[in-house]
């Protein structure tokens, strides 16, 4: 895998016009990721258009629910044709086991490959001092992560979402066929935003990332071109 198809940038905009345009920017772009605020305007509509142009997709919709309903949700999802899909670890292992047969079947149903189901180990947004504050979890917050992949390993799941501060250990911890993909990426140039746990692009990757979740970095650059040019470079001189 070349350094160019590690990156995924994601089409954080509001309507499937604005998606296009963004699409239409970056057309050396191989990876794009959809998430709620895009899915809940345009439905899968936008998904088509993605597959239409033979891009892969991120459809990151989070899902955390009661075990039947998850099911439900990946069973639909996985018809899409999507390439990965996420679900919340925090789930539990029942919904976690109920998503992945779920999402084998609904890909069987529809005729495509069924997508890689990657479990939200926690959000980068959440620092140390929210996990035990807010969400009063006893745990330090690397080995909390760490649990969640774990929980989703063994529930047969094919990966898991972290923040590139925790990705060396879960590489350790889960081997090497468990995908890692990590947001909170950012280059050194770029403003961190909102993210609490980031390393750089090429930090992630030498720490064991399989894919990064880069966004504002590259689409909210003056020149977004340039920008994703900036750190495919970066990445292809570690490789």
């Amino acid at each position: 895998m070349n350094a160019e198809q590690r990156i995924i940038v994601p089409l954080d905009v509001s309507d499937e016009q604005s998606a296009i345009a963004l699409v239409e920017q970056l057309p050396q772009v191989v990876w794009w990721k959809v998430g709620l605020e895009l899915f809940t305007s345009t439905g899968p509509k936008i998904l088509e258009v993605l597959k239409s142009r033979q891009k892969r997709i991120f459809l990151d919709l989070k899902f955390h629910d009661i075990p039947n309903t998850v099911a439900g949700a990946c069973r639909s999802a996985a018809k899409y044709g999507v390439d990965l899909l996420t679900i919340h670890a925090a789930s539990g292992n029942d919904a976690l086991k109920a998503a992945t047969e779920a999402a084998q079947e609904g890909a069987t149903q529809a005729g495509v490959k069924p997508p890689k189901l990657i479990a939200i180990t926690l959000l980068t947004s959440i620092s140390t001092r929210q996990l035990a504050f807010d969400l009063k979890i006893p745990l330090e917050l690397p080995e909390y992560a760490v649990e969640m992949a774990l929980l989703a390993q063994e529930a047969g799941l094919d990966g898991a979402v972290c923040s590139p501060q925790e990705v060396a250990q879960l590489r350790q911890t889960c081997g090497d066929d468990f995908l890692l993909v990590c947001p909170g990426v950012r280059p050194t140039w770029a403003d961190k935003g909102d993210q609490k746990r980031s390393l750089t692009p090429a930090q992630a990757i030498k720490a064991g990332a399989d894919y990064l979740v880069i966004g504002r970095p590259i689409t909210t650059a003056t020149e977004p071109e340039l920008a994703w040019k900036r750190i495919s470079e970066e990445l292809t001189a570690i490789a």
